[in-house]
């Protein structure tokens, strides 16, 4: 039978204190943001969302970003206790919420705990300040050590994400930042590969020849002993970039990779609502004041609505779930589908991909091998 893929809520808060680098996400610097405005219009937003997913059972909430930890407690809260009364919790919700390490932010720690967040995900990045700086943080390694440990004292779950195959990044670098790493104890880890996004302050920087990145090779020797040397420690890899201890998974992104329903609340954020049994897509207004204007005007930001065809079905459903160590169970073809993997996906193409090493195909289900998931991209393109 497959795993219940749970019912999500995400949130999105689009502003930073600075734009990243690196960061081609829906976020956005304000000199000034209205807190009061913002905190009614999620609200409503959160209303209009309910309207098409009433009676279900919430067993996540995420505030991504941007930075939520810009945020009010008191919006934080209000966000929580409507998602309350709008759906019903389960007793075990995950509420994760993402911070930056800066101790300003850290000051706020104790009160989002107070407000129902019960796991902080925190974005160090590196622990060096050399490092730091290249990616432009605007922490310290001294200050990212410190919120970590403030964030214990407060939240009985944490995270925290570093960026690896950086410029001139060696490989014994790398495994002495990771030893550094887990001997701060995490419970759960999110390990990135530098890439270079389309519009981002790094792309022009690689396209005058600025930045070089490490070659193929050599990122895929540093992705393979973050594997070795995350599983040794006790936190294998359950997804891609993401490692944790047996059950401390976060669950809210096992929703996303499972295929199950979710609303997306805030300016630019997706969601997927199954009614009238159909799965729709849902798209909110992505720019931050038009959005808030449109949801003054008719009480929700959403730019659009739609029907998900079978075939888009198949592609997000693969897409999603070969990132998962276990890949996607045969019941949840037959849930999304109707149909079992042979009967969804070209035969021949699968076979191909097995005969090479990169899928497994057995009674238990479809999952990409460690050479697979290295490859996904291309997987993916051959077999969709």
């Amino acid at each position: 039978m497959a795993e219940d893929p749970g019912f999500g809520v995400y949130v999105h808060w689009p502003f930073c204190k600075s734009k990243c680098p690196y960061c081609d996400f829906n976020s956005h610097v304000r000199e000034s943001v209205d807190q009061a405005r913002w905190r009614r219009a999620l609200l409503s937003d959160l209303d209009h969302a309910a309207g098409h997913s009433a009676g279900r059972r919430v067993t996540s909430i995420f505030f991504g970003g941007g930075t939520p930890s810009l945020m009010p407690a008191q919006t934080v809260a209000a966000v929580i206790e409507r998602i309350g009364r709008l759906w019903s919790l389960d007793p075990a919700v995950e509420i994760t919420l993402e911070a930056n390490p800066t101790s300003s932010e850290a000051e706020k720690f104790a009160a989002f705990a107070e407000a129902g967040v019960n796991r902080l995900s925190l974005g160090v990045q590196a622990l060096n300040d050399r490092a730091l700086g290249f990616l432009g943080r605007q922490h310290s390694a001294a200050e990212a050590l410190a919120a970590l440990d403030l964030a214990r004292r407060s939240f009985p779950r944490i995270s925290f994400d570093l960026i690896y195959a950086r410029p001139d990044q060696s490989l014994g670098a790398w495994q002495a930042e990771l030893t550094e790493a887990l001997a701060l104890g995490p419970e759960h880890i999110s390990l990135y590969q530098l890439t270079i996004e389309e519009g981002t302050a790094f792309q022009a920087a690689w396209r005058r020849g600025e930045i070089v990145l490490p070659p193929e090779a050599a990122a895929a020797t540093l992705y393979e002993e973050t594997a070795r040397q995350l599983t040794e420690a006790g936190l294998p890899g359950y997804e891609v970039s993401n490692h944790a201890r047996p059950g401390a998974e976060c669950r809210h992104n096992l929703t996303y990779w499972r295929y199950g329903d979710y609303a997306g609340v805030g300016p630019g954020a997706h969601g997927r609502l199954t009614w009238d049994g159909v799965k729709h897509a849902t798209r909110q207004h992505r720019a931050p004041e038009p959005w808030l204007d449109l949801v003054e005007k008719q009480g929700h930001g959403w730019r659009s609505s739609d029907p998900v065809a079978r075939s888009e079905s198949l592609i997000e459903l693969v897409m999603m779930g070969l990132r998962l160590e276990k890949g996607i169970p045969r019941a949840a073809f037959q849930r999304v589908l109707g149909a079992s993997p042979e009967e969804a996906l070209p035969v021949d193409r699968l076979a191909k991909l097995e005969e090479e090493g990169y899928l497994t195909l057995d009674a238990e289900g479809l999952r990409a091998t460690n050479s697979g998931r290295q490859r996904l991209d291309a997987l993916l393109g051959y077999l969709l």
